[in-house]
């Protein structure tokens, strides 16, 4: 078994936690459209948009997408993949400043 430098290891536990985040973004997505349907207590939307922020905005967009929820409101429609092309922009500047 090869053993992982430094930071191969810290590229296993980022891309970890981007997963994760993401899973919960689509999740929390599902979740809420479901409680909506039933009439039940709701996902606040700044935790929606808080997932996002902090990784999981493609979950996010996929949830919007595949359970058709937020999809009528602007903030959600522009402000997620907003949010997607803010942190590109913000890991491309990271990997060219590491390369």
């Amino acid at each position: 078994m090869r053993r992982l430098s430094g930071k191969e290891n810290e590229v296993e536990w980022i891309l970890f936690y981007i997963v994760l985040m993401n899973l919960g973004g689509f999740c929390l997505m599902g979740m809420d459209k479901r409680r909506a349907r039933r009439q039940e207590w709701r996902v606040p939307e700044a935790r929606l948009f808080l997932v996002a922020l902090l990784g999981g905005s493609i979950g996010s967009i996929v949830g919007m997408r595949v359970f058709r929820h937020k999809t009528k409101h602007w903030y959600f429609v522009w402000g997620m993949p907003a949010i997607l092309v803010l942190q590109i922009v913000m890991a491309a500047a990271v990997l060219h400043k590491m390369w």
